[in-house]
């Protein structure tokens, strides 16, 4: 199913007309992305609130994309420019209220925009697009899940090879691991693997050193995938040779947390009581004091997008809401652990997209 990029743009008209405003001056290249498919690395994007048929939205680019743009964005008229926003800005006609991404747009940038001899009124616009993006359609699912399905055929591959075994260092286990989502069809690896062996396992964003696994560490390893620029996240943990008493009774609070969590993603709840269904459970083991994050986040075009999931989150969960549910506890010195799922909010129960067990895995 291709993106309908035309309806995602009259979205974005109907939360302009909301907030009366006649236009959204788009510089975020992400949310340019999201609202015309155009994927160069310079461009502005002027949607016009009243403008039904189209014929006044307008996608500016510099010359290096003008077979690109033509290529990805046939159903909206292109200018070319170099300083694409400015050029917008400035060829503005009559007045009229922009609002603009005043969550991205430098200070620089709108002094700029000020002093240009326009007659616009320049408003921030802040998280429009970004409001949109938090409920993904279906063909933003079917990309979602074509990401956590490369990385979960990489992770199996990696454990059936036997890449996790005492004497690899930590760098050597990410690399090998990204190689693989990449020979699985991966565009990209989501952000920097995060693999944690032994104390290491207790920093939640350790970036992997030459640290060697041995016998009876736990193991975590925290990746995604970027498919069709979408991207997916999970953390699994393992333990090395044999698991102690205290390593399977940490990972059996984890993994209730976790369930509990990912039972509470359901249409209309509050973001914070999500978060509190799954820290309450460590917190009644006694350990609240170790789950030292939020619950979890949105994950898309971006690998962190909103929503945010935490203590003092505000708002409430959409259905066709993507998000991570990533409980962690850890044991500074010794050890730690983290269990993460990306899942999409439905009516009928959260669809699970990152499909390795969770069972105690001992390697």
């Amino acid at each position: 199913m291709p993106a309908d990029h035309s309806a995602r743009r009259a979205a974005l008209r109907r939360l302009l007309a909301d907030r009366d405003l006649d236009a959204l001056l788009v510089t975020d290249l992400l949310n340019i992305r999201y609202l015309t498919g155009f994927t160069g690395s310079n461009a502005a994007l002027l949607v016009t609130t009243d403008d039904v048929d189209e014929s006044r939205t307008v996608v500016c680019t510099d010359g290096r994309y003008l077979t690109q743009v033509a290529a990805q964005v046939p159903d909206l008229r292109a200018q070319i420019a170099r300083a694409s926003a400015d050029h917008l800005v400035r060829s503005a006609a009559t007045p009229a209220r922009w609002g603009f991404e005043s969550h991205v747009v430098t200070v620089d940038a709108h002094v700029r925009w000020a002093g240009l001899d326009s007659p616009l009124t320049l408003t921030p616009a802040p998280g429009l697009v970004e409001q949109l993006r938090m409920v993904k359609d279906e063909h933003e699912v079917g990309l979602l899940t074509a990401a956590c399905a490369v990385a979960d055929r990489a992770l199996a591959d990696l454990v059936a090879a036997g890449g996790l075994r005492p004497g690899r260092t930590e760098r050597q286990v990410g690399r090998d691991l990204e190689a693989r989502m990449l020979d699985h069809g991966a565009d990209g690896i989501s952000f920097e693997t995060i693999v944690a062996t032994g104390a290491n396992s207790a920093v939640p964003h350790h970036r992997p050193t030459d640290a060697v696994l041995a016998a009876g560490d736990f193991v975590k390893l925290d990746f995604g995938a970027q498919v069709g620029g979408y991207h997916s996240d999970m953390t699994r943990t393992y333990v090395l040779g044999r698991a102690a008493d205290w390593q399977r009774d940490v990972y059996d609070l984890v993994a209730r947390a976790q369930a509990a969590g990912r039972a509470a993603l359901v249409p209309g709840i509050d973001l914070a009581a999500v978060d509190a269904a799954s820290r309450d459970v460590i917190a009644a083991a006694g350990h609240g004091e170790l789950f030292l994050h939020g619950l979890g986040h949105g994950v898309g075009l971006e690998i962190h997008e909103a929503p945010g999931i935490g203590q003092a989150a505000t708002g409430t969960l959409a259905c066709g809401a993507a998000v991570t549910v990533e409980p962690g506890v850890y044991f500074s010195g010794r050890g730690g652990v983290r269990i993460e799922d990306t899942l999409v909010v439905r009516e009928q129960g959260p669809e699970l997209l990152t499909l390795t067990d969770k069972t105690l895995t001992v390697v």
